[in-house]
This record gives structure tokens, sequence and C-alpha cells, in this order.
């Protein structure tokens, strides 16, 4: 085993369940003796280039399961994405601070951090023990069964749409809402694991996995208006034409682009307000409304999957017992072993980093505009226990006899 201090960041956008994963970590390094003390990184690796760190050994165990039981990030996050340079600085910290091992909880751009400090630490003779954290909503982490962070995200966009449903149902309209995943579809998808009977919605769900026509987009809302005199609409603000286009650039007059240049998709109404209004002039339906989830899908606090709970705050642990057990650096990845179970095993980190995972074929329907019982099996578990229900009367069986309006 290394000697020396633990430092501990998070990274990308918060989750309802990443503290567990860093308290899962705080707590069981705690118990090993070769480590000095415990750092805790202030705004991921901006934090550790300025040298911004918390000593989390000074914390007590009962406020630390308090703030694993709170969402979003404790320690707070960035997005900053580092190039070679920028990790050249992050290990130069490390380096001065005595750090013997780094954790980075995060999804794909955190994993290559990761990657390329450890690469450094290897070219200096330094000795780094470099663990990647998996956490992302998007579920887009190669060689995963899924990521902590994603199934409570998907059990509030299921109860999201159950909702809507309901709502849709006693005010007949068209009703759109738009969910977070620029590349992969997994969080969209869940939106049908609320539905009950089959009038309910979501009726049409469209995922970047599958190219998005418009005029089919409203040739199929049209078909399912006529059908049930309503629809229920789940699209991923990723959705893109043939070409690759974003529908959102295509649509809009002037996109806005985020940090890194690309057009901002999270956190921005354009979208739904676009498809509503083509809906709402092209196919002439009065009652045409939309929203955008947005970053409520990411750290609501009413809504967590207790499956999630325990293996976030389970990938933290693994991370730590690899770190000092294990003699490679890696990514912890969580692998269903069963109906329910999962187990953890480390990865080498080139395997991880960078890539993205999308929805494979066997969870999309053949028409792109719905999901399998595939996807509802192997969602299903992560949502966790105590998912609400919504029922309907029985108007059909106990409807009474028209006399004047026979």
């Amino acid at each position: 085993m290394l000697k020396g201090k633990l430092l501990v960041a998070q990274g990308g956008g918060p989750t309802a369940v990443i503290n567990q994963s860093l308290v899962g970590a705080v707590l069981e390094s705690r118990k090993f003796l070769n480590v000095d003390l415990v750092y805790g990184a202030l705004h991921g690796v901006r934090g550790i280039v300025d040298e911004d760190f918390l000593d989390l050994t000074r914390e007590t165990t009962h406020n630390l399961e308090m703030v694993a039981q709170t969402p979003a990030s404790a320690l707070g996050s960035t997005r900053d994405k580092p190039d070679l340079k920028y990790c050249q600085e992050i290990f130069k910290a490390l380096r001065a601070h005595g750090v013997a091992y780094f954790f980075y909880i995060g999804g794909n751009d955190s994993s290559d951090t990761v990657r390329i400090v450890s690469e450094e630490a290897q070219k200096a003779g330094y000795p780094l023990r470099t663990i990647h954290i998996p956490k992302t909503i998007d579920n887009d982490l190669v060689l995963n069964d899924h990521t902590p962070g994603f199934p409570s995200a998907a059990r509030f966009v299921a109860q999201a749409f159950m909702g809507a449903n309901l709502d849709n149902w006693a005010l007949p309209g068209v009703y759109l809402a738009v969910v977070m995943g620029r590349h992969a579809g997994f969080l969209t998808a869940a939106s049908a694991l609320g539905k009950k009977f089959p009038d309910d919605g979501p009726h049409l769900i469209y995922v970047p996995e599958r190219d998005f026509d418009l005029d089919q987009f409203l040739s199929d809302v049209k078909d399912t208006y006529d059908r049930f005199g309503r629809c229920v609409i789940a699209v991923s603000e990723g959705i893109h034409d043939s070409s690759g286009v974003p529908i959102a650039t295509k649509l809009a007059k002037k996109p806005e682009l985020d940090a890194h240049g690309n057009v901002q998709l999270s956190g921005s109404s354009s979208l739904a307000d676009l498809l509503t209004d083509t809906i709402r002039t092209r196919l002439k339906i009065k009652r045409v409304r939309g929203d955008t989830l947005g970053y409520m899908q990411r750290s609501f606090i009413g809504c967590v999957s207790d499956v999630d709970q325990r293996e976030a705050r389970e990938v933290g642990e693994k991370a730590v017992q690899y770190a000092m057990w294990g003699e490679q650096d890696g990514s912890v990845t969580i692998q269903r072993t069963g109906f329910y179970s999962v187990d953890y095993k480390l990865v080498p980190l080139a395997l991880v980093a960078g890539k993205t995972r999308t929805m494979p074929d066997e969870f999309i329907a053949p028409s792109g505009t719905d999901i399998t019982d595939a996807f509802r099996l192997y969602l299903r578990p992560l949502l966790g226990s105590r998912m609400p229900d919504a029922y309907h009367l029985r108007s059909k069986s106990n409807s009474v006899p028209k006399i004047l309006n026979k």
C-alpha cells in the first residue's frame, strides 16, 4: 500500500446520489492507517489546480452521513475539460501536497482526466494511485450496466411523465417535454416506465439513437392525436437529423452555445418551444404545451432511488478497496449479475475514458418512437422501491346510458 494523503473531487453535472459515492470513499479510506489525511477539492479539478482543499478527516461521521443523503455535489463541481497541460498542473498540485491516492467522481470527461493524470504520474515515476468513480445521469459510460445517478433521474422522469399524462388526460391536447441526453436516450426512454394503461402517455418517444425527421414527427403527432384525442411526447434534447445536425440548431434562428462551443441543450427551453410552435402552426391544434425538465432531473431531493443510493455508496467504497489492495489504476464499473444484483469491477482507464455508450437497438422499438419490454425489464429494478402508481376510473364499464344525447 502507498502511504500519503488521499484526495477526492467531484466533476460534471451533480446527481441525486453523487454524495453517497463521496462519503463512501471518505469513510472507507479513513479505515486505513496508511492514509494520512483525506482531502476534498472544491469545484473539481479547478479546485485542485487552485489548491482549494477541505480536510475531510475532520468531518464527523454523522455529518458525512447527512451529506450522503443530500443530492447535488457537496464539494462543488466544474465543467472544466482538462487537456494535457491542465492535467500536468493537476499532477503538480497532487505531488506538492503529498497525495498518494486520487479519486475523481464523474462521467466521460472525468475518466479521461484521471487517465491523463495517471500517465503523468507514471512518466514522473511518482507513486500515485488514481481511480475513477462513475457518475452520470445520462447512463452513457461504456462497460457499465448502468451508472450511479441515472436510476434516480430516471425515477424522476418516469414520475414526471406519469403526472403529465394524468394532466393531459384531464385536459386533452398535445404535451411535449424535453429530457436531458445529448447522445444517449436512456433518460428519455425512462418516461415510458410510468405507463400503466394502453392509452397512457408518453405516446411518442424520440431518442438521439434514431434520426429525427420533422415531417414524420408531425405525422406521428397527428395520427396519435386523431386516435386518442390527445398526445404526450418525450423528446431527448440531443435529437438530430440524418446529417447529425441537432434539431435545436435547425429550428432556432440563433442557437445558444455552451462554454465548449456546443449547442446549448440543457437548461434551455428553446427546443420545446420550437417543437410546440411547429405543432401548433402546422397541425392547427390549439392546446399545445411544452416543458423542459432541465436541471430538476439531476438533483431532485424528493425522488431518489434507494437502489441508486446503495450502489453509489458502494462504488465509492470499492474504489478505495481497489486502490488499497490492487496494483493498478482504473475505473470502477457496475456489472449486473442477476435479477437483481450487481458486482463491481475495476477496468483499465483507457477502456472507459472519453467513450460514449448509447442505447442498444434491442431497447428501441422498430417504430423508433417507443421502447421495448427489454428496456422495461432492464430499468424497473433500478428505480427502487415504492414507485407510485396511477389509476383510472372504470369509465367504460360504469357509464350511464344517455337520454337526451343518444
